[in-house]
Order: structure tokens, then sequence, then C-alpha cells
């Protein structure tokens, strides 16, 4: 089978490797859609500790498929059943695990980071990903394509559980990437007052809009001011910062309305990551700043419910579709921020 596979910094391959083979508690999907995050760029233009020359690890961590062979101790999954994948599973035993919070575990795997991914023909589900709940399944009205979203759509999700967002809320995004459109379209399934959206990129923001047409963009020349100006002189409620921008973090406490929560769901560049901030602004307007990492399986599982039904059209961010024989021409598209989310599907 075909799969693409990182070997070293900028380094990928489209390789022909084995078709795999599972064992009695394990189950093989076939993979149909398998989309592009900023985790593979950042793997490609960094490399990663599990990859090298001999140890090449296929990437993929946003899977779609069917389910083509089912071990035989495994219970209730199916030959035939349409799943999307969460990527994430701990050890199962430690205190983390225990709450939950699988995706924090010390000893976390996941798809396409240090086991093998989805950018490949077919997956195995070892023996920990079914028990823990990793394969959700999709109904046949959503497309592969679309489920595979499900799954940064999940980090969003676990990002805004965990800093809150309240109907009526005014609320500013900062960055109009696929990450910040999925910010607010769920803030306003969730029932925000006012959504704000900022970016560098005027051109980004204009398709933002497009997709989302009461959204407020607000382009960075006077940001501060605009947004006091459209919030009544108060700030915003919620601040997320969905851009890998240390500028961004040190500016967002000045936009914030007294008793304000701040999301920093992006991470940093190694040499970003220290930033400035103003405490007295924490302390006087009793703001609370949150982070936020990857996505627990209930995050997953309500994401897809939600996906499902339709309440989060996650369709239309979807760009470009590509064959797995022409990943470079996805991958450069990634890199380039040149439209929203690129997918790779495979064919019968």
């Amino acid at each position: 089978m075909k799969a693409v596979q990182l070997l070293g910094k900028e380094n990928i391959q489209i390789n022909e490797i084995p078709r795999p083979e599972i064992t009695e508690k394990e189950v093989l999907v076939k993979v149909r859609a398998a989309s592009i995050c900023g985790t593979d760029v950042r793997m490609y233009k960094n490399g990663y500790p599990t990859a090298s020359e001999t140890t090449p690890l296929t990437l993929g961590h946003e899977i779609s498929g069917d389910i083509i062979e089912v071990g035989a101790s495994v219970e209730f999954y199916k030959k035939g059943m349409r799943v999307a994948i969460a990527p994430n599973m701990g050890c199962g035993i430690c205190d983390q695990c225990v709450r939950g919070y699988t995706h924090l575990c010390e000893t976390y795997e996941a798809f396409g980071i240090n086991l093998p991914g989805g950018f490949a023909e077919y997956l195995v589900i070892p023996e920990k990903a079914v028990r823990q709940g990793n394969i959700s399944l999709i109904p046949d009205g959503l497309s592969y394509e679309e489920a595979a979203l499900i799954e940064p759509f999940s980090c969003v999700f676990n990002g805004q559980e965990i800093a809150g967002n309240n109907p009526g809320d005014n609320v500013l995004i900062i960055g109009s990437g696929p990450i910040g459109i999925m910010h607010a379209q769920l803030v306003r399934a969730r029932g925000a007052g006012k959504v704000m959206m900022n970016d560098l990129s005027e051109d980004r923001l204009a398709d933002a809009k497009k997709i989302i047409p009461d959204l407020v963009t607000l382009t960075s020349e006077n940001l501060k001011e605009k947004i006091f100006a459209e919030t009544n002189n108060q700030g915003v409620d919620l601040c997320i910062i969905a851009a890998p921008a240390p500028q961004a973090q040190e500016a967002s406490f000045s936009y914030m309305a007294m008793n304000g929560r701040c999301l920093f769901f992006g991470g940093l560049p190694k040499e970003k990551e220290e930033v400035k901030l103003n405490t007295n602004i924490l302390h006087y307007k009793q703001l609370r700043v949150f982070g936020c990492t990857r996505a627990s399986l209930i995050s997953y599982r309500t994401s897809a419910q939600l996906v499902a039904n339709g309440r989060i059209p996650l369709k239309e961010l979807i760009t470009s579709r590509y064959s797995i024989d022409d990943f470079d021409s996805a991958l450069e598209n990634a890199k380039n921020a040149v439209g929203l989310k690129n997918v790779i599907i495979f064919k019968e």
C-alpha cells in the first residue's frame, strides 16, 4: 500500500509498504480521507524524534474511513461501519487517564505522531484505542472529508469547554485560518452575541466572512479602538488566540472586558515561546487565562455528533482535494496557507 512517510527534517516520501495485518483484538480501517494539519507542516519543517530514515513515520491524524476487518475478540464494531478516528490514546492507568484525559497521559500515543497515521491506504486501530473508544461511527449522510475534520474541531471544542463561553458573550478570535473559523462556528452555535475576527491578512478575513456572513472582521490597524467601538466600550468577554503569534498573546489583555476570559489556543515557535504580559490588567480586570492542547475522547465524540447532525458545517472549510500521489502539492498549499483545509482522498 502507499503511505506518506516522514524520514527527517524536510524529508517526506510516498513509499510502498506492506498492507498491515491485525491481531484478534484490533481493527483494520480502509482510509477514505485524511486532512493536512498545521502539526503535519511543523513536523515536516522541523523533523520529529520518532521519524528517521531507519524508522520512517507515516503521518496523518485527521482520519476517516471504513472498517474492513475486525479481530475475533473485538465486540461491537463490524465490517462495513463508516468511522472517524480520534488519534490520541493514553496508558489507561495513570491519574490523567482515569480522569478521562487520555490525551494528557505522560506516555500518550497518537496516530501520525508516534504511531503509523492516516496518510496511508490502511490503518490498524490497536487494542488500546479500540478499548478506549477512539473509533466513532459516522452516518451515511456525512462525507468522509468532513468526518476527517472532526479531529481539529474536537480540539476547538476542548478549548472552549475549558475557557467557557456564555450566551451573549462578545467574542474576539485572532487568526482566520481553519481553526479560527471553527472557533467562530462553535461560539455562534453556543449563542455568542457578537463574534469578531482579526487577522493580518485581509484576504483571509474576507474568506472567513464568506463562510460566516455575520462575522465582524477587524483589520489590525488601531485594533483596540475598533474592538471597544464594537463592544460599547466594554471590551471582549472571551478572546481566543488561534494563531502562533506572540504579539497577539501580549496584546490580548488590553482587549478584555472586566471578568473576561482569554484562551491561548495556538502554540508558539520555540524561539518565541516567552511573552511579556501586563499582569496588572490581569489583576484589576479579574481576568482568567486558559491553555489547551489536543482533545479528550468525550470532546471528540461530542464533536462528531455536532458535525454529523449539521450543527457545524465543516464542509465549507474544505478547499482542495488530492490523491495520495499529489501529496507534495497539498503540503505546499498547507505550508503557504493557500486555501483552508487540504484533504487527501483515497479511492476504492
